[in-house]
């Protein structure tokens, strides 16, 4: 990993993680300098276009948006804790490959998200998106996770 992550994708949920993730990145990525793209991706029904008007699912991404970008930016004028941040809300099928393509996009070093271990069929499995964002980020991923209880 580098000494110091550049370039950033940090996917939010609006769950108790999404702090958690911003408090990570404060350690692993450089305040000043780092740019930072907190994203909200809202999955759109095969049986809708893609394109389809959402406007509960969009608010609700713009107001998880923006209470981490005020966390992000630290509220405090004098002293931000992250001098570059942007939001993007993304509509798609399918969150893993919106994930994926915003970092290629973005030309990001890392992807930072949450995963949450859950048992499905009785097999431990960390979500499709998770899944596929391991599989096929072309950059580092860094998970953050609760305990196991």
């Amino acid at each position: 990993m580098p000494t110091s992550l550049s370039n950033v994708v940090v996917p939010l949920s609006g769950g108790i993680d999404d702090e958690r993730i911003l408090d990570l990145l404060g350690h692993l990525a450089d305040r000043e300098s780092s740019r930072v793209t907190l994203v909200y991706v809202v999955e759109v029904l095969q049986s809708m276009s893609l394109d389809a008007d959402l406007p509960l699912e969009v608010s609700a991404g713009e107001a998880i948006l923006g209470r981490a970008e005020r966390l992000a930016s630290g509220g405090r004028p004098n002293r931000p804790r992250f001098a570059r941040v942007s939001t993007e809300i993304l509509q798609a099928r399918a969150a893993g490959a919106a994930i994926v393509d915003e970092a290629v996009e973005r030309h990001a070093d890392a992807i930072v998200l949450a995963a949450t271990v859950r048992k499905v069929h009785g097999r431990m499995t960390l979500g499709h998106t998770v899944e596929y964002v391991l599989k096929h980020a072309p950059c580092e991923v860094i998970l953050v996770r609760e305990p196991l209880s």
